[in-house]
């Protein structure tokens, strides 16, 4: 027999407040990377962001007496997460410096279709019909939006996608990986993996070190901060309220994106993103819903 705890209606609306706020705090560290990242060589934009989120954890958790280096760390599920760390992060920061902040946005937001879909092939998680067909017109509405067939189609637009799947890959790790590790650990880690990346890019960009000058620099401290902030309050958000309650304002990032990239970036919205972009959500919202119901 299942016991469902009842969470009060004051918790759920400081929930959805901690993640509106943490999705607001993603979305201005995307825009100030991609800003950062005209004036820098990506790895070397990967490098310091990393380095600044690695030091924030870093203090944090010295501040809570949280030892980052215990056996726990180096378990398997850690070690996928760190790979798929890695991977989507470097995808991901490539899509927001190359492509349109917008469209990066609104395919992120296909993440949780992609684990859903994966916690049922790998975890042995039941997901019906129903689910499955959402799930499959969620990623109709990602086809959409890159048009591989279209005249504007370029290698570029498969960037998000990749960081997608490697956030995907991460998210389903993080499942399994040991509950001891706190989220000054798991942050820890993360950001050093962006390092990781920053380095191994280099090999492929090829570019020299770039003087850093203080519109920059500030720009990758607030990247920094607002990611440490934003993580957190993530983390707070899933802890105060009912998963089926708050996770559905994860969305609002869409929202910040979107208008980020239009107002500080310039960028245009045409029919096929605002159809795709609907197919994602409604996709989202839906498995959301039935998964409420089982």
């Amino acid at each position: 027999m299942t016991t469902h705890i009842q969470t009060d209606p004051r918790s759920n609306l400081i929930g959805s407040a901690w993640m509106i706020a943490a999705m607001a705090g993603f979305a201005l560290e995307d825009a100030m990377l991609k800003s950062a990242s005209a004036a820098l060589p990506i790895w070397q934009v990967l490098v310091l962001f990393g380095a600044g989120g690695t030091a924030i954890f870093a203090c944090v958790a010295g501040l809570r007496g949280t030892r980052l280096l215990q056996p726990d760390v180096l378990s398997a599920p850690m070690k996928i997460r760190v790979f798929f760390e890695i991977f989507g992060r470097l995808f991901y920061v490539l899509a927001i410096a190359l492509t349109p902040l917008s469209s990066a946005t609104v395919i992120l937001q296909a993440t949780p279709l992609v684990v859903v879909a994966c916690a049922a092939l790998f975890f042995g998680e039941t997901v019906g019909w129903r689910r499955w067909s959402a799930i499959f017109v969620g990623m109709i509405g990602v086809v959409i939006i890159i048009q591989p067939t279209g005249d504007s189609f370029s290698m570029l637009s498969v960037l998000a996608v990749l960081g997608m799947l490697g956030f995907a890959g991460r998210d389903l790790a993080s499942r399994a990986a040991p509950a001891s590790l706190g989220t000054e650990v798991l942050g820890f880690y993360g950001f050093l993996c962006v390092i990781v990346a920053g380095f191994a890019y280099r090999f492929w960009e090829g570019a020299p070190i770039a003087p850093l000058s203080l519109h920059t620099s500030l720009h990758l401290a607030g990247a920094a901060v607002l990611g440490t902030m934003a993580y957190a309050s993530l983390m707070k958000a899933m802890r105060t309220g009912e998963v089926s309650a708050v996770t559905p304002f994860r969305y609002s990032r869409l929202l910040f994106g979107i208008g980020l990239g239009v107002f500080l970036f310039g960028e245009h919205l045409d029919r096929t993103m605002w159809i795709g972009s609907a197919l994602i959500v409604a996709s989202g919202l839906y498995i959301l819903w039935r998964g409420r119901r089982v």
